[in-house]
């Protein structure tokens, strides 16, 4: 069970990471220029002197594929981990994602500001699924921790008997 907890939650984290990429360097861009596609927004920001910044983002949000990785090794190493710690560590890389997604799409976000003379802010709807991902994560990780605490406090502390 474990296991299968940490490969849904690496492969959960390499799809928010995807669609991150995916919001910051195509989606964003396209709604922030309507009417322009891709290579003539590059350009547009070129000749501002932006870019869309891709080895960073991509970089920067491998970071969390990465850290998802390094915790599938750690599973698979600690056979005796339990499915609640595992899972608990994997809502924690998802909250993550909302502040490395604000992170990634920052230079982005300002260089489409700076060529278009518009808000650096998302453009597109498709980053909400993204937050909301990492806002259930947080409620997922309270629940996950809360749920695992009284387990382990009743193991401690066994009930008392009237």
């Amino acid at each position: 069970m474990t296991i299968a907890i940490a490969v849904t939650g690496t492969v959960a984290v390499a799809v928010y990471s995807f669609l991150a990429g995916l919001q910051i360097l195509v989606l964003n861009p396209l709604a922030a220029a309507p009417g322009k596609d891709l290579d003539r927004i590059r350009e547009d920001m070129a000749a501002a002197n932006e870019s869309l910044g891709a080895p960073f983002v991509v970089g920067f949000l491998g970071l969390g594929v990465a850290l998802a990785i390094f915790v599938l090794v750690l599973v698979l190493a600690r056979r005796d981990m339990a499915p609640l710690t595992a899972a608990f560590l994997y809502l924690v890389v998802l909250m993550l994602g909302a502040p490395a997604y604000f992170v990634a799409s920052f230079h982005t976000g300002m260089g489409l500001a700076d060529t278009y003379m518009i808000r650096g802010g998302d453009h597109s709807p498709w980053a909400l699924p993204l937050y909301a991902t990492s806002a259930l994560a947080v409620i997922g990780a309270g629940i996950v921790g809360a749920v695992d605490l009284t387990r382990r406090h009743r193991q401690i502390i066994p009930p008392l008997q009237a």
